[in-house]
């Protein structure tokens, strides 16, 4: 099925991981190193079930792992790229803000 998928609709699909206000604030939450669900519910005050359902969307695109330690799980960024990506993020975000804020396109 991955081989059917052209190479920018591959590209497209893995930043809509990082589009979702939702999604894109449990990352967030999760640059500091790893969290339980309980905290990052506490981190970008959504409710559990919510979280949850991101954090199983963003666990099975590779974004997001989990470690299992007795009864709890916590959840970490998948990868050193991943959070690099993040990085890059607000780089460029540094430099067009103005940009993206008055950008009527992209309005949420």
């Amino acid at each position: 099925m991955l081989e059917q998928i052209a190479p920018l609709e591959l590209k497209a699909k893995m930043y809509r991981g990082f589009a979702d206000p939702t999604r894109l604030s449990i990352l967030e939450s999760l640059r500091d190193g790893e969290r339980m669900v309980g905290a990052i519910v506490e981190a970008t005050g959504q409710s559990q079930s919510n979280v949850s359902n991101h954090l199983s969307c963003l666990k099975e695109c590779g974004l997001v792992t989990s470690r299992r330690d007795g009864k709890k799980i916590f959840y970490s960024i998948a990868s050193h790229q991943v959070q690099s990506l993040l990085n890059d993020g607000d780089l460029v975000l540094r430099e067009i803000r103005d940009c993206i804020r008055s950008c009527a396109k992209y309005d949420y």
